[in-house]
């Protein structure tokens, strides 16, 4: 490849709308953890196996194995709702950082490659926001 070819291509990678990088990692890491946040249910309720699991294997400090299964099934079904439709995308995108940083501290800490991988989408979001397909700028628009 020539010099102007490898710049031509370059070029139309940045020209890539920082929206549809921001809409894909919304979906990409929202995806990650609404799957997580269905196993945990049983219709409306919290499953067995998942208070089994904050009791013996996720152990997370400070608190209580249900408290911490309740809130991790909220959060796990709440913020990846917020990121998908745009709506308080960073409120989102910072709680699911909390929860990855909880993961990775006292939960699975050899799983830091994925963990880098959710952090860096998580963090474009928060520093970009979700982009032009979201509401909330539908809503910074109107006002």
């Amino acid at each position: 490849m020539t010099h102007k070819a490898i710049a031509d291509v370059i070029g139309r990678l940045e020209s890539v709308p920082m929206w549809l990088i921001a809409l894909v990692a919304r979906f990409g890491v929202a995806g990650v953890f609404w799957r997580s946040a269905r196993t945990k249910v049983d219709g409306f309720t919290i499953a067995d196996n998942t208070k089994f699991l904050f009791e013996e294997e996720y152990k997370v400090p400070l608190l209580d194995p249900e408290v911490a299964a309740l809130l991790a099934t909220i959060g796990e079904h709440v913020f990846p709702i917020m990121l998908v439709i745009g709506l308080g995308a960073r409120l989102g995108a910072l709680g699911l950082l909390g929860m990855t940083a909880v993961i990775q501290l006292f939960v699975y800490p050899m799983s830091w490659p994925d963990h880098l991988l959710w952090t860096s989408a998580l963090l474009l979001i928060l520093s970009y926001g979700p982009g032009k397909a979201s509401l909330d700028q539908l809503i910074r628009n109107r006002c």
